[in-house]
């Protein structure tokens, strides 16, 4: 069994080294092949165990924590616009606003209209409520300082990066709903305001912003006979991921808010540095090999039965946040900013759903008890599975639909006139 998994991570890594080049052009992303390829391989005698995530629920809770942990550091290296609030107005309406305004409504259906138990419905909302930062890349903005920061990929993005951290409040109101021994609901819920919504958000920025002028400074400013040398940045890059994650998490913050807040800050810092883009590729290509171990592995569970929880509940409740909640709240909460009617109309339907949701229902599963949580599971797979298909399929041909009703070129143009500049631009004789 393990020279069989060896085999098969092999060739998806060499998958997802190749496939994102290839289907640049198509209406397909390569997350939509790999959780296919982990069905097909879990369907197959090769003796691989069950990926339950119930039963590995620490086990994915600490898998999905890594990928999205990375992913961060990676959205928030590549983002060249400078935080102010007027800036990123865009992306905290999308955060402050529409993802609370998704939370209520989609508790109000689960829980007015479905009858799940409050508790239950308020962890769906917050596990499904958050757009991903790590399947999201089509609609996301460039490497760090290539352009392609329009506004529908920097609020997109933006969005992505903030609302991992900000949506962890809301994973703890359902843990809070849940009776405790010797606690009463009062008692609770105002543990809640203070720590899980006031404390630990200020904490996480707060300690981003300190990390990343922490980090700015030794990985820039120190002497040149103490600075890192430039083969090392990569490992720079991790880090930032992994100081600014865990030193937030031991006094209590969110951790994820602090690493992107923190890589935000270390992009501010010396813009033009060449090793900002060492950074970024090094987390693009760990991001990118999680990815892969996670798709083949909701694959295999879809393939182990994942669904079989599956019912007509969890379908309408994801399809109803995907197709109902995400695009009216997103125009609502738009509808008195700069952007056209077009780039409105993007940025409210690709909601994107993924690795993150999986993080959070793992992590309050493995937290306290739920008697509903493979039905919580299935219903959370099928919308993430629902939004790769969807959002995959539709990405490519809608943002070259919106970059030429803009007066851009598409991303597949621009990477071949990038070619076309830098053939020229060789030395007559070199070799490429």
């Amino acid at each position: 069994m393990y020279n069989t998994i060896l085999v098969v991570l092999g060739v998806a890594i060499l998958g997802v080294a190749w496939l994102p080049s290839l289907l640049k052009k198509y209406p397909l992303s390569y997350p939509i092949l790999f959780v296919g390829l982990g069905m097909l391989i879990f369907t197959l005698p090769l003796g691989l165990p069950d990926p339950d995530p119930v039963e590995f629920s620490t086990f994915a809770t600490h898998l999905t924590e890594l990928c999205v942990t990375v992913a961060l550091t990676g959205t928030g290296l590549k983002i060249d616009k400078r935080f102010s609030f007027k800036a990123w107005r865009i992306p905290l309406l999308l955060v402050l606003v529409l993802m609370v305004l998704t939370i209520g409504g989609f508790v109000g259906v689960a829980w007015g209209v479905f009858g799940l138990p409050l508790a239950s419905a308020v962890l769906l909302a917050a596990t499904l409520a958050p757009t991903d930062p790590v399947l999201a890349g089509d609609v996301q903005v460039g490497e760090p300082g290539k352009g392609g920061e329009d506004n529908v990929r920097f609020a997109l993005t933006g969005e992505a990066g903030l609302n991992d951290g900000l949506a962890f409040p809301f994973v703890y109101l359902a843990l809070a709903l849940l009776p405790i021994a010797k606690e009463s609901m009062s008692e609770r819920l105002w543990h809640w305001v203070w720590m899980d919504m006031s404390y630990r958000v200020a904490l996480g920025l707060l300690g981003g912003w300190l990390a990343g002028r922490l980090l700015s400074y030794l990985i820039f400013d120190l002497p040149r006979r103490a600075r890192i040398r430039p083969n090392a940045y990569g490992f720079v890059a991790l880090a930032v991921t992994l100081v600014a994650y865990g030193l937030t998490e031991l006094v209590h913050g969110y951790g994820f808010l602090a690493v992107f807040v923190a890589a935000v800050t270390l992009r501010r810092h010396e813009r033009s540095h060449e090793h900002q883009d060492e950074m970024h590729d090094f987390t693009d290509q760990l991001e990118r090999l999680l990815i892969v171990v996670i798709l083949i592995l909701f694959g295999g569970s879809i393939a182990w039965g994942l669904f079989n929880y599956l019912n007509w509940t969890g379908v309408a409740l994801g399809l109803i946040l995907l197709l109902v909640l995400r695009p009216l709240g997103g125009l609502l909460t738009l509808s008195g900013t700069r952007l056209d009617w077009s780039e409105r109309l993007v940025v409210s339907f690709f909601g994107i759903r993924g690795i993150g949701s999986f993080f959070y229902l793992a992590f309050a599963l493995d937290t306290r008890y739920f008697p509903n949580s493979r039905e919580l599971w299935a219903t959370t797979g099928f919308t993430v599975l629902v939004s790769i298909v969807l959002h995959g399929t539709l990405a490519t041909p809608v943002m070259n639909w919106l970059d030429r009703r803009q007066g851009r070129p598409t991303i597949g143009e621009q990477e071949e006139q990038d070619m076309q500049q830098q053939e020229q631009e060789q030395p007559e004789g070199a070799v490429s």
